[in-house]
């Protein structure tokens, strides 16, 4: 079992059980970037030149990048490192918590770099409603997670485990993550801000790999998990992506009080509606929201997982494809 406290014999490597979380680690390791390796002040004569409206975008972005991987890091310490066996788990979340700190000096890099109101943007994610919520969703999941009542070992302790599961990984960053990749990355779709665009596909990879793991974790919890396996709480797990999707719309609508770079807030509602349908059919679920990719430029960044059903997994094997990364 993937899912419990470990113990003294669960501490070697070898042999190891679930070869998907190994790989992944390898992975990830062979993707280390540094933020500083990036170029970032070339983008300021395109920053010069942007609109109020760009220049604002940005800002909101980084009012909820910056906080939001050290949110993610604090669910792993808390509320999934804690509560897995397998020493190769451990391993790739060590290299995943590392990763989303990167992330975090890589967004105080776009700070450094970019003449933004700091103090604003550090204020932002704590006075606008639409990013406290998102933060607050996380937050309760993880709680629950962090009661020290909590036995994983429980029915009871398993659901948490997995609703907090999906909300830290397919919602925040399976979906919102996405969201805002689609933003930032619109900028080099018009021929500005390459380098910062640059940064975005570096975390974009990271990412992809965090999304992997958390939907190869997922299967085999369900799998080694039966009693897990029932119809009500499959449409409880359906409904926290839905209401992940309703919470990133009302953000996407004050990140964007006017359209920008031919986008609009409707535009980036309607990509979240096709990446959170994605995410249900990852997990097996039929399609929600029925939604035309509306930016098929964004298609190789996230088409990238294959489909297994959500309560009928039989094999979570992972095939690693360094094609995507050479």
């Amino acid at each position: 079992m993937i899912l419990g406290k470990p113990l003294n014999e669960d501490m070697n490597l070898r042999p190891i059980k679930y070869q998907w979380a190994y790989d992944l680690y390898n992975q990830a390791v062979a993707n280390t970037w540094f933020p500083h390796e990036i170029a970032l002040g070339e983008d300021l004569d395109d920053w010069r030149k942007m609109t109020e409206d760009e220049k604002s975008a940005v800002s909101f972005l980084m009012s909820f990048f910056n906080p939001g991987e050290l949110i993610v890091n604090r669910t792993l310490a808390l509320g999934v490192y804690p509560y897995l066996k397998a020493p190769e788990a451990h391993l790739y979340l060590a290299k995943q918590m590392w990763e989303e700190a990167n992330h975090c000096v890589a967004f105080e890099y776009v700070l450094e770099t970019f003449p933004l109101d700091k103090e604003k943007i550090f204020a932002q994610h704590l006075e606008i409603p639409s990013i406290k919520a998102k933060e607050d969703f996380i937050a309760k999941f993880l709680n629950r997670m962090s009661d020290t009542s909590l036995d994983i070992e429980s029915l009871a302790g398993k659901q948490e485990f997995v609703r907090n599961l999906v909300a830290y990984n397919i919602v925040m960053e399976g979906t919102w993550f996405y969201s805002g990749f689609m933003v930032a990355l619109s900028f080099r779709q018009k021929q500005k801000l390459k380098n910062f665009g640059s940064m975005i596909d570096w975390v974009v990879r990271d990412e992809s790999l965090h999304l992997k793991f958390g939907i190869n974790l997922i299967l085999t919890i369900l799998e080694e998990n039966l009693e897990l396996a029932t119809a009500e709480f499959a449409e409880e797990i359906k409904n926290i992506i839905i209401d992940g999707v309703n919470l990133e719309t009302a953000y996407n609508r004050d990140l964007f009080p006017r359209g920008i770079l031919g986008i609009n807030a409707d535009y980036v509602n309607q990509y979240v509606e096709y990446i959170a349908d994605r995410r249900l059919e990852e997990l097996g679920f039929e399609p929600h929201f029925k939604t035309v990719n509306p930016a098929q430029w964004m298609a190789t960044e996230t088409d990238t997982l294959e489909l297994v059903n959500f309560f009928e997994a039989q094999n979570t094997k992972y095939e690693v494809d360094n094609r995507a990364h050479k």
